[in-house]
């Protein structure tokens, strides 16, 4: 079956092309080898609508399917993976998590903001301690009148320094360690304290963060979802966050692509184009297989995603295909460039660093072959 695109994922996919390479791409490089998070270029996709996809209508957002968000995902991975990853993060886990398990005057309170961009949302489940082994949390969260007083050091935090609000996992039982609870903090909570920026491989532009909740109290008002069920909110945001990094490892891996093919027909040896050189071309075709078929694995997903048919397993393997691919293509697109791909002159250097981090966050390629196996096992 041919999955075309609609007339209306068509029309995003090139409007946010056209965005990315008239507001992003001149911004892109300064962003990245300053370390700078990119709020100018936030503002721009706020004021375009961006960062409301997925948000109903009624609260100021420009709702779309599923498939159209990591449309914009692939698009702006294509030109500043950073950015891809803050966006998604944004849309796909804060917005999605507020619009699915939200109450209406949680809707209310941080959704609009969160549309035009004046708000920019994240999500929180690592600690220090607790990667892969999410039941193995050490924040807890207890109740005390009407507010939550929240204890504990959360880890790798995407836009956590930037963040107005973020989604916090922690512990509400002392009895089930998987009894998570789910809230909404607000950087402006008493007890919140951003300790650390990590310094990064790659993603420069996107800055991440490790977070103090001292004592840290919150209305209980701001409890996501019901007290207990913040496993089933976590598992059910990251099926879909999967797709958006898969979605991120093709835009990066398009890059790398048009980079090795910009190079290999401009570079020279033997008295040639080194495109003419058979050893050369097998490349190029390897890079370009593995491509389509990270892209179609997530196209696959999305579509099961936005059916409301399970999705969990075409997920998996979309970010386990895709994000390993991306490390297979970078590898190659660099080797095509030969010594100079190793220099900070050519971006195929920066898109190397960029990618290895793909099949490590939003859960492991080993994480990722588990969910696969397990999901075939109930089969």
């Amino acid at each position: 079956m041919l999955n075309e695109l609609t007339e209306e994922q068509q029309m995003i996919r090139d409007m946010v092309r056209d965005f990315a390479q008239k507001d992003i791409a001149p911004l892109a490089d300064k962003y990245e080898n300053e370390h700078a998070f990119p709020d100018v270029i936030l503002k721009k996709m706020g004021d375009l609508g961006l960062l409301g996809m997925g948000v109903p209508e009624e609260f100021g957002g420009c709702f779309s399917d599923h498939f159209s968000i990591f449309l914009a995902v692939e698009e702006i991975s294509r030109v500043m993976p950073s950015l891809a990853v803050i966006f998604s993060v944004h849309c796909s886990l804060f917005c999605y998590a507020l619009n699915h398990y939200g109450t209406p005057e949680q809707k209310a309170k941080y959704l609009p903001p969160a549309a035009r961009g004046e708000l920019l949302g994240a999500f929180s489940l690592t600690e220090p301690g607790a990667g892969s082994d999410a039941t193995n949390l050490k924040t807890k969260a207890v109740r005390d009148r009407d507010d939550y007083i929240i204890n504990g050091t959360k880890a790798w935090v995407t836009t956590g320094s930037a963040a107005g609000a973020i989604i916090v996992f922690a512990r509400t039982s002392e009895a089930d360690r998987k009894k998570l609870s789910a809230f909404i903090v607000e950087e402006s909570s008493p007890g919140y304290h951003v300790t650390k920026i990590e310094e990064k491989m790659g993603l420069h532009a996107s800055q991440t963060a490790e977070i103090l909740l001292d004592n840290c109290r919150i209305p209980a008002s701001n409890l996501l979802g019901e007290e207990g069920k913040g496993a089933a909110i976590a598992l059910n945001c990251l099926d879909g966050s999967r797709i958006g990094i898969a979605a991120q490892s093709v835009g990066l891996s398009q890059r790398a692509l048009d980079e090795a093919l910009k190079y290999a027909q401009n570079r020279e040896a033997f008295g040639k184009p080194i495109a003419r050189l058979q050893a050369i071309q097998m490349k190029l075709a390897d890079i370009a297989t593995d491509l389509e078929a990270g892209r179609l694995l997530w196209h696959r997903a999305a579509s099961l995603f936005d059916a409301g048919k399970p999705f969990t397993k075409e997920a998996a393997m979309a970010k386990l295909f895709a994000s390993e691919a991306a490390n297979r293509i970078v590898y190659e697109a660099l080797q095509i460039h030969g010594g100079y791909g190793y220099s900070k002159e050519f971006k195929i250097e920066q898109l190397y660093r960029d990618a290895r981090v793909l099949s490590i966050y939003e859960g492991t390629s080993e994480i990722q072959r588990l969910v696969i196996a397990r999901e075939l096992l109930k089969q």
